[in-house]
């Protein structure tokens, strides 16, 4: 059994981009700048923003965090969105989900424009994924793709199955797995929480995606000897026996799965810190493509 690293990956990929900063700097360039909109004070959203900061500082990017009340109204919002749009200064900005219940997140992410939704969550982003095209590729997925293209894990052929239909990992990796591509060139099969033999298609997986947000879901009986299984879910659970009252686990029962698989992602420490990774690499592709348009 191999561990699948993403911090070590995500360290990798950030000294590639701060190389590639150091060479914008040295030319005269623009140095990429992201933003982020975070509404309220959800502690996760807050930790997760905090790092994302902290991530553009390592690599050399500008970055800028705007705080709004959790009573902000809808068109508030909207105007800040529509603010940052016309910034040129800004190459991409995201707004941190979950919004409070009064906001309409889809009229929101309607409104980001596509050339700085380095979230991928635009429907002319998904669009062109969907088509192979060049695009943003929401930040868990790409970050996943690229974890399976590091470590050189066999895709093609292969069986996958993505456990979650989700709109930000489930679906848009069900499609990025069956591409005519490497990582790719999968036959996927898609199971959700109305599949009524779920154990069954997961333990002919030869790889398993698993975003279903239920921790310890998946169990060593659901999980095929030398399968890939990916991580995506993260929950605090209860543990007296921590300095911090709690312990992070997956939706994967890394205890009896991990000794049936090649490669497996731990929590933390896997597919997390590529999905920031993921997120700097879209900002600085962001900013390229906004000097090549302006050139």
């Amino acid at each position: 059994m191999q561990l699948l690293d993403g911090k070590q990956t995500a360290e990798t990929i950030k000294t590639e981009i701060a190389q590639q900063v150091e060479l914008i700097k040295a030319t005269g360039g623009k140095i990429p700048h992201l933003a982020a909109i975070l509404v309220g004070n959800d502690g996760a959203s807050e930790t997760y923003v905090n790092s994302k900061v902290a991530d553009c500082k390592q690599v050399g990017f500008d970055s800028t965090l705007i705080r709004l009340p959790a009573d902000v109204s809808e068109d508030e919002l909207l105007a800040q969105v529509d603010k940052l749009n016309s910034d040129d200064d800004i190459d991409g900005f995201i707004v941190q989900v979950p919004l409070p219940a009064h906001i309409d997140e889809t009229r929101v992410t309607l409104a980001i424009d596509p050339a700085k939704d380095v979230d991928g969550f635009s429907p002319t982003n998904v669009g062109r994924m969907c088509l192979g095209l060049p695009t943003f590729i929401s930040a868990t997925p790409n970050g996943i793709m690229e974890l399976l293209a590091r470590y050189q894990v066999k895709t093609s052929g292969k069986h996958c199955v993505v456990v979650g239909r989700s709109n930000i990992v489930g679906t848009p990796m069900s499609i990025l797995m069956s591409r005519n591509s490497n990582p790719g060139n999968a036959t996927v099969t898609l199971v959700h929480s109305r599949t009524p033999n779920m154990a069954e298609v997961c333990r002919s997986a030869d790889i398993l995606i698993v975003a279903i947000g239920k921790p310890d879901f998946i169990t060593g009986d659901m999980v095929k000897e030398g399968a890939t299984v990916i991580d995506v879910g993260i929950t605090r659970l209860p543990d007296s026996s921590r300095a911090s009252g709690f312990r992070l686990t997956g939706d994967v029962d890394f205890t009896s799965v991990s000794p049936k698989c090649a490669f497996i992602t731990p929590v933390p420490g896997g597919v997390g810190p590529m999905t920031r990774a993921s997120l700097l690499q879209n900002t600085l592709k962001a900013q390229n493509l906004r000097q090549q348009f302006k050139d």
